[in-house]
């Protein structure tokens, strides 16, 4: 069990290294399949834009409403803007971002690419000597990577936004005060961190999807499997990722708090 974990994880870091490999010699040598990766840009943002608001509505209001009270409690209402914005900033945008690209375009790119292979098309590819790495992965991995760091920019502007909505109707707080210590305590360094983990994020996602979905085997289940594997799989990286980023940033950056 163990040996087969270990295969499975060093051909997908050599899928890995082979995909980059081939997003830059396909963008240097400007032989990107363009349509392909505008329709697959276009699926992503249409399937993730509404489901990343709706989660993040929710999770904004609880995280202003947690950290609200515990901050009324211990006489540090007025710092309640600057927690949030750390936690928003630096956790919950990113991870909520990460988490329908992986669970709602990384199993629809798996799936697709999946289909293809059951069909023998990508066999066809080959055959004709096409690259199926830069025809058909290279267009998904710059598309989910593209939606979800615009992605990640509404998602922040939404979870701030309703946290501030709490913090001023629900729980009594000055709008002033809270946008003064976002301001105050957050930096740009912040945000720039917030786009790299959603940058990095994505492109998990589209490695693992794209690696299961070109190794599908046993037909139509195999599909099925390889997509619960993706979505898994992906959650699994972009929590050890994020903890990764977490760590190493205030090391890099001098920060003026910590996430």
């Amino acid at each position: 069990m163990l040996s087969t974990m270990l295969v499975e994880i060093g051909m997908l870091f050599a899928f890995a290294v082979r995909a980059v490999g081939a997003t830059v010699r396909t963008v240097t040598g400007r032989r990107l399949a363009w349509r392909e990766c505008a329709t697959q840009l276009w699926f992503l943002a249409h399937v993730t834009t509404v489901a990343s608001g709706l989660v993040m509505i929710p999770l904004g209001v609880g995280v202003a409403l947690q950290i609200g009270s515990l901050a009324d409690q211990i006489g540090a209402g007025s710092y309640s803007g600057a927690v949030v914005a750390f936690l928003i900033i630096g956790q919950a945008g990113p991870l909520v971002c990460a988490l329908i690209i992986a669970g709602v375009g990384g199993s629809a790119i798996c799936a697709d690419l999946g289909a293809r292979t059951i069909r023998e098309e990508i066999d066809a590819l080959e055959v004709l000597g096409l690259p199926v790495l830069e025809r058909l992965v290279v267009p998904r991995l710059i598309a989910v990577a593209v939606v979800c760091v615009l992605l990640n920019s509404i998602v922040l502007v939404i979870g701030l936004g309703a946290s501030l909505l709490v913090h001023v109707l629900v729980l009594d707080g000055n709008a002033q005060s809270f946008l003064r210590n976002l301001v105050q305590f957050s930096q740009p360094s912040d945000f720039v961190v917030s786009g790299v983990k959603a940058l990095s994020f994505a492109l998990i996602s589209g490695v693992v999807a794209s690696y299961k979905g070109l190794t599908v085997k046993k037909g139509a289940q195999g599909v099925g499997d390889a997509v619960n594997e993706t979505v898994v799989l992906s959650f699994v990286l972009v929590f050890i990722a994020n903890l990764a980023i977490t760590q190493f940033y205030p090391l890099i950056v001098s920060v003026n708090g910590a996430y």
